[in-house]
């Protein structure tokens, strides 16, 4: 059964590997089932790339519903029984406001940017990203 996105939409989320860490990069608002995409992918990759740290720069989104915050937690919980450990960085301060008017919690790490949630992967894995 294809998802609504359809075989051939490409997903608009990066997801690159930086020694033993995944950064996956969301570029634009996803809907709820190419959130779910995300999730598959990313919790794949995990196991063929050994990662042991995952970065989730959501720096493009202005909105995060609660589907979108369950499915980064849902996202976190998964990876930690993969054996990575999750990271969330560049939460906008609009956003940040927003989610806590709104009382959604993500309840995982978060990150100022990208420098801090790899420092902050090193230090809860041990892991470094010099070969």
């Amino acid at each position: 059964m294809a998802d609504a996105t359809g075989p051939s939409e490409p997903l608009r989320v990066s997801i690159l590997t930086q020694g033993p860490y995944l950064i996956a990069s969301i570029h634009t608002a996803l809907d709820d089932s190419q959130l779910v995409r995300f999730q598959r992918d990313l919790i794949d990759l995990i196991g063929r790339q050994r990662a042991r740290g995952v970065v989730i720069d959501v720096a493009a989104l202005d909105v995060l519903d609660s589907f979108g915050s369950r499915t980064l937690r849902d996202i976190a919980r998964m990876s930690r029984l993969r054996g990575a450990e999750t990271v969330i960085v560049g939460l906008a301060p609009a956003l940040a406001i927003a989610m806590v008017r709104l009382g959604l919690h993500l309840d995982l790490p978060t990150a100022l940017d990208l420098e801090e949630g790899l420092v902050y992967l090193r230090s809860a894995t041990g892991a470094s990203i010099a070969p």
